[in-house]
């Protein structure tokens, strides 16, 4: 699934591509993808509709319409987003394709078809189910140390778990919790009310730090994700755990460990994460 790296990516090159472009038309070709409203007005109310700007919102993509429109973009496991000439061979999959008046178009593809669009009125973005739940943006000014601390110490819950809990921390995902865990070197199942004031130091500036480089490094592709270009990112190269089962850490050389948390797979040195 695309995390924060991945969805602010495409944002950044989407909105290179598309802001100040009218949108002449929309093809929906998977009708449950458009989550609100119904197709026609879906349809109706996009067309003629200038983009803007583009933000993102935890893992959601927000398309800002002229006339206080946003289409709210959740790409869930397998979604794309990108930019590319009308000329271009419509890919596999493809659901959505939006004609833009330069000519070009913005298409959505979903292999797994979890993905969904919803567009609404910008006053309405907070009532927006799974938009309204998000928990704080970890670049936030509010996102602090004692935040974190005061979050985690209310909470008797296993850390990984909670990371990937969106109502705690916006944008974390499975790859980027394991390699915040590694970084701050804490056991994926530590209890978070049991963190140590050093630890919690330790995770805060790890969550912060592996995001920017995964931004930098223009998100992580390990199979389906690309950007607002069609292109891969480059963080895969770096990551020190994730996906990493049986090779040595960079650190210890001890082989990293996969195991289940709550459904999950999660992956961890069993030396430099000790309990």
């Amino acid at each position: 699934m695309p995390e924060l790296p991945e969805v602010e990516t495409i944002k950044r090159t989407l909105e290179a591509r598309i802001k100040g472009l009218s949108v002449v038309s929309a093809e929906i070709f998977l009708p449950k993808l458009i989550r609100m409203p119904g197709l026609d007005e879906f349809k109706t109310l996009l067309t003629g509709r200038k983009f803007q700007g583009l933000d993102r919102r935890g893992k959601y993509l927000l398309l800002h319409l002229s006339q206080g429109l946003v289409m709210v973009i959740h790409l869930r496991m397998t979604g794309r987003l990108v930019y590319l000439p009308a000329s271009c061979e419509v890919a596999p999959h493809t659901h959505l394709i939006i004609n833009l008046d330069d000519g070009c178009q913005l298409r959505y593809s979903d292999i797994r078809r979890f993905g969904n669009v919803s567009l609404v009125p910008a006053a309405d973005l907070n009532k927006l189910p799974g938009l309204c739940s998000l928990g704080r943006e970890p670049f936030d000014l509010e996102f602090t140390r004692g935040y974190l601390l005061k979050q985690l110490h209310s909470r008797r819950v296993i850390l990984k778990t909670l990371l990937l809990d969106q109502s705690f921390i916006a944008g974390l995902g499975n790859i980027y919790a394991d390699e915040v865990l590694f970084r701050a070197r804490i056991y994926p199942q530590q209890r978070s009310n049991a963190l140590t004031q050093r630890q919690v130091a330790r995770l805060f500036h790890a969550i912060r730090d592996v995001l920017s480089e995964g931004i930098k490094n223009r998100g992580t592709t390990l199979r389906d994700y690309v950007d607002g270009e069609g292109m891969a990112g480059n963080y895969q190269n770096l990551l020190k755990v994730h996906n990493r089962e049986n090779q040595p850490c960079a650190i210890c050389s001890t082989n990293i460990v996969r195991l289940r948390i709550s459904g999950r797979s999660t992956y961890f040195c069993p030396y430099c994460q000790r309990m």
